[in-house]
């Protein structure tokens, strides 16, 4: 039986996590679900799965969460709060596997603690290879830590792969790596028009479910700008061996060329259970719940290149690459200030990749050669990405 930590269990691939792993209770147990503030939300997961602990990052929410629990009779699981409270139960003896899930920044020292503890990391937070991507990679090398990508496109990367490695890919034979992604809702929107969308449009994806955070993210392509940081990392690979590619029907998740001419590409419907049962059962295949792909009723795949004129954030993520140091600390940071004024009312769509380059000249680059160094460059960027943002609003009154 082996013991599950699910960090971020309230979010979509938290949800989805929950669901593969119910249809294997012989195999796999529940050790701490954690969340973020949403209080109802943990009530109905521990309520499901009984975990020994459940985790709610803000400390109000944690005693509401107590409470909650106590009144429906489910006070076996002990509630913990605050992110040292997250660290221990990615790092506990008792855990085997840990889903990774919590979105930003704020995933980072949690999924980090899981790796120095050696443990099964399954990898959704990309913001983690982003922010510190050599401290990162260099953890788990010395932990002897299992990292596995759950994204759609790192995970179908990683099983295209001719031996599963991430590592030496020259030594497979392998030329290129096609990063796929659908363009998301405006792909074909006016560029002129993009100034007025609002953040429900924004966030209506054509064919994932997720997040208002990263459906955003999708909605600029810095989604897919930092994927293209996260797979240099994982995949040991210099930017310029990768290409960005438009699939509208997300039907392809991602593609490797051999250099003998050969392109494998992962496919199925665009569900994350795939990618997540293919990580918990590796090396081996588990059912994941999602249903037999039906290339006859698709009909057709499209692919396009991307526009960096409509899409402005996947050139800031190259350029971060590029530049080094801190800029991609400081276009992480800065992204995620900017969406969230964007989802609050307070700042255009177009303004986001505005504001994340302001961010990225303003602020001198460093080496991030420790957790602090990340850090410190990470809280610069948000004050001077908030600055911005506030300097923006008080002009347009």
């Amino acid at each position: 039986m082996e013991q599950v930590t699910v960090l971020g269990s309230t979010g979509s691939i938290g949800v989805s996590t929950l669901d593969v792993l119910a249809r294997e209770p012989d195999r796999f147990r529940v050790f701490a679900l954690t969340a973020n503030t949403g209080v109802a939300e943990m009530l109905q997961q521990v309520k499901a799965v009984n975990p020994q602990f459940a985790v709610m990052r803000c400390e109000q929410a944690a005693a509401e969460l107590q409470r909650a629990l106590v009144e429906n009779g489910h006070a076996d699981t002990e509630v913990l709060a605050g992110e040292d409270s997250l660290c221990r139960v990615a790092s506990d003896d008792d855990v085997d596997v840990v889903m990774a899930a919590i979105v930003g920044g704020a995933g980072l020292e949690p999924t980090l603690a899981a790796v120095n503890a050696g443990k099964k990391v399954l990898l959704a937070n990309k913001e983690a290879l982003v922010m510190a991507g050599r401290l990162f990679m260099d953890a788990v090398e010395a932990a002897n830590a299992v990292l596995l990508p759950i994204d759609s496109e790192h995970n179908a990367i990683f099983q295209c792969l001719d031996d599963g490695s991430r590592r030496d890919l020259p030594s497979q034979g392998v030329q290129r790596i096609l990063l796929t992604g659908s363009g998301g809702p405006f792909r074909e929107t006016p560029v002129e028009a993009l100034a007025t969308v609002t953040p429900d449009q924004a966030c209506a994806h054509p064919n994932w479910s997720m997040g208002r955070k990263i459906s955003v993210d999708s909605a600029t392509m810095m989604n897919k700008g930092l994927e293209l940081i996260e797979a240099c990392w994982l995949f040991d690979t210099p930017a310029s061996k990768i290409d960005v590619v438009v699939h509208p029907q997300s039907i392809i998740h991602s593609m490797v060329e051999y250099i003998d001419g050969s392109v494998l590409a992962q496919m199925g419907n665009p569900d994350m259970r795939t990618p997540i049962a293919h990580a918990l059962a590796w090396p081996q295949r588990m059912p994941s719940g999602v249903g037999s792909l039906d290339l006859i009723a698709q009909g057709r795949l499209d692919f396009q290149a991307p526009d960096e004129v409509r899409f402005p954030c996947l050139r800031l993520a190259r350029e971060a690459v590029e530049r080094g140091g801190t800029a991609a600390v400081l276009l992480n940071a800065a992204n995620e200030v900017a969406v969230a004024a964007f989802l609050e009312g307070g700042l255009d769509f177009v303004a986001i990749p505005e504001v994340i380059e302001s961010v990225m000249n303003s602020i001198p680059l460093v080496e991030p050669n420790s957790l602090d160094a990340v850090k410190l460059a990470d809280r610069e960027a948000r004050a001077a990405a908030e600055r911005e943002v506030q300097r923006r609003q008080s002009e347009k009154h």
